[in-house]
C-alpha cells in the first residue's frame, strides 16, 4: 500500500510510556492518555480517519463499525493475543488486515494460572483476608483453615497450546498428575516429558479431575464449552480455574453449583460479562468459596512492553508492503 510517510495511528487505550514514545517517533500517533475505553461512536470516527487502529480487548470492532462508506482503515493492530473482540471476517471483507501479539504472555499467564491452582485448594486468599479485614485470629489450631494437598491430585487442562503446556510444566513440578483435552494430542515427546494423559472425550475427563484449568482460546466452538450439562459432570470436591476467557464457562450455572456445594470452588481471572462481575460470585468470594481477580493474568510490565513492541513490528512491516508476522486470517479462527 502507499500512504503518507507518517500514517495516522489511533491508539485506543493507554500503553506503556516506552511504547507510546516509540509510536510518536515513528507515526502520527493519536494516544489515549486518559485510558478511557472508546465509545462505539468514537471507534467509528477512528476507522473513518485513521490509517491504523491499535486496539485492545475492550474495543469491539464489529461489522457495523467497519462498514463505514468513508472508512480509511487499512490495519487493525491488536494489542493482545486474543482477537475475539474483532470481527476478523468482516475486516477481511473490507480489506482491513488484522494482527495480534502471540507468544508474548505465555509464561506470565501460566504463572498466574499456577498461582490460582495453589490458592484455591489451600485457601490462601481466605486466610490472608482474615488478617487484613480485622478479624480476631485465635492462633494456630490443628483443625483450622484446612485445605487440600496438591501433590498427587489430577489436573485436567482444557486446551494444551502454549499456555496449557506451560501450566502443565509448572503443575508437574508440584507433583500434580497431568491430564488434558485438546483438538488433537500433543507431540509424544511433550506428553512423555509431562507424563500427560490425553482425553479425547472432555466429558470423561471432567468427571475424573480434582482441578480443572481452562486454557483454550475464545472461538465460536469454545463458547460455553463448559456448559451446564458438562459442569454437572464435575465432582463435588473439584475446583475450576479460568485464566482464558469468561465465555468458555456457563458462569451462571457454575455459580449455582458452587452455591449448592456441587462444586468445591473456583478461581476466575476472567468473567462472562466482563467488566461486570456477577454479585453472587462476589458473595461466594467473601465466603471463601471462590477467588476473583480483575483480568490480571498477563499483567506484567515486561509482558506489556513486549506486546507493544510486537504491535510496532506488525505496523512497520505492513507499511513496508510486507505481510506482518502476526497476521490473523479468518481461516485461523
Amino acid at each position: 500500500m502507499s500512504i503518507k510517510k507518517k500514517p495516522l495511528v489511533v491508539v485506543t487505550r493507554k500503553l506503556p510510556d516506552s511504547v507510546e514514545t516509540r509510536m510518536r517517533e515513528l507515526f502520527d500517533a493519536r494516544l489515549n492518555l486518559d485510558d478511557r475505553p472508546m465509545t462505539p461512536d468514537e471507534l467509528i470516527d477512528a476507522v473513518r480517519t485513521a490509517d491504523i487502529l491499535v486496539t485492545t480487548v475492550t474495543d469491539h470492532i464489529n461489522a457495523a463499525v467497519l462498514k463505514q462508506p468513508d472508512c480509511k482503515l487499512k490495519l487493525i493492530a491488536q494489542f493482545g493475543n486474543g482477537v475475539d473482540n474483532i470481527d476478523v471476517v468482516a475486516a477481511h471483507e473490507h480489506g482491513v488486515t488484522v494482527t495480534n501479539t502471540p507468544n508474548v504472555l505465555t509464561e506470565d499467564t501460566a504463572d498466574m494460572t499456577m498461582a490460582l491452582i495453589l490458592a484455591v485448594p489451600r485457601r490462601f486468599i481466605e486466610g490472608a483476608a482474615l488478617l487484613t479485614a480485622g478479624g480476631d485470629w485465635p492462633g494456630w489450631s490443628p483443625t483450622w483453615m484446612l485445605g487440600r494437598r496438591l501433590g498427587g491430585k489430577r489436573l485436567g487442562i482444557i486446551g494444551m497450546g502454549r499456555i496449557g503446556q506451560a501450566v502443565a510444566r509448572r503443575a508437574h513440578a508440584f507433583g500434580l498428575q497431568i491430564h488434558y483435552h485438546n483438538r488433537k494430542p500433543v507431540a509424544p515427546k511433550i506428553a512423555d516429558e509431562l507424563g500427560a494423559t490425553y482425553w479425547d472425550s472432555l466429558d470423561q475427563m471432567l468427571a475424573r479431575m480434582d482441578i480443572i484449568s481452562v486454557n483454550c482460546p475464545h472461538t465460536p466452538a469454545t463458547f460455553h464449552l463448559l456448559s451446564a450439562r458438562r459442569l454437572k459432570l464435575i465432582r463435588k470436591d473439584a475446583y475450576i480455574v479460568n485464566t482464558a476467557r469468561g465465555t468458555v464457562i456457563d458462569e451462571d450455572t457454575l455459580t449455582k453449583l458452587i452455591e449448592a456445594g456441587e462444586i468445591a470452588g473456583a478461581a476466575l481471572d476472567v468473567f462472562e460479562h466482563e467488566p461486570a462481575v456477577n454479585p453472587r460470585l462476589v458473595r461466594l468470594a467473601k465466603a471463601g468459596k471462590v477467588v476473583l481477580l480483575p483480568h490480571m493474568g498477563s499483567a506484567t510490565i515486561e509482558g506489556r512492553v513486549e506486546m507493544g513492541e510486537k504491535v510496532i513490528i506488525n505496523i512497520r512491516t505492513f507499511l513496508d508492503n510486507h505481510k506482518p508476522p502476526d497476521r490473523v486470517l479468518p481461516s485461523m479462527l
